[in-house]
């Protein structure tokens, strides 16, 4: 076991706290169908950053907004399937409300939507694609999750399943925890995690004296 201390601790949400892979993949394939790309392609770049990105990406001309709020649309009507992924509800109930949040790559409304579907209390802060200017790979949505705690990013560890997001901890500052939920482990190291386990079934906190401790059980 591996012993990390921290000051608290960010979690992506879909890949890490709960399954949604099913549900985000059959939206994109659709989308993906319908505008006449290669569904494999579109699917893979969708994951872990603001559907925006993606569709400004392939679809420079469009109206970005207007083909953000049908994908939203079709992700919030889509929940087969979405369910908490092991050891998550286990780790959020073992850590102080205080020291933990979320900062995920959906907008607002979908994550609420989508944690309501999987069972879990929607957390007092959460950072949303409806809350940054830039998504991951930026830094943004971290800083703004740490700051949202009144703790420094580099105080933090990130928990995160997909390149795009472990950039993002890492572009923050904080030690980022990788996840084997989602990518292929040479897709997780090549981002540079500090730490690579299973699932979150594999991380277990305690506090001592104020001091917020993550055990690891590395993969």
């Amino acid at each position: 076991m591996t012993t990390v201390k921290c000051r608290a601790v960010l979690f992506d949400l879909d890949g890490v706290l709960i399954d949604s892979t099913p549900a985000v993949s059959r939206v994109w394939r659709r989308w993906a169908v319908a505008h006449g790309f290669d569904p494999e392609k579109v699917v893979k770049m969708a994951h872990g950053r603001p559907s925006r990105s993606t569709i400004s990406e392939l679809l420079p001309n469009a109206d970005v907004q207007k083909e953000d709020r049908e994908v939203e649309r079709m992700e919030i009507e889509d929940l087969d399937g979405v369910v908490l992924l092991p050891g998550a509800r286990q780790l959020l109930e073992s850590l102080p409300a205080d020291r933990w949040t979320i900062a995920t790559s959906c907008t607002r409304k979908l994550a609420e939507v989508r944690l309501g579907a999987a069972g879990m209390p929607i957390p007092k802060t959460m950072v949303t694609a409806t809350d940054v200017h830039v998504g991951k790979p930026d830094p943004e949505p971290y800083l703004k999750a740490a700051a949202m705690l009144n703790v420094a990013a580099s105080d933090c560890v990130v928990v995160e399943d997909v390149p795009s997001g472990i950039r993002s901890g890492r572009a923050a500052g904080a030690r980022v925890i990788a996840v084997l939920t989602t990518a292929e482990r040479g897709e997780l190291e090549s981002a540079g995690p500090d730490w690579i386990v299973t699932s979150c079934a594999e991380i277990s906190a305690y506090t001592e004296k104020g001091v917020l401790s993550l055990s690891l059980g590395l993969s």
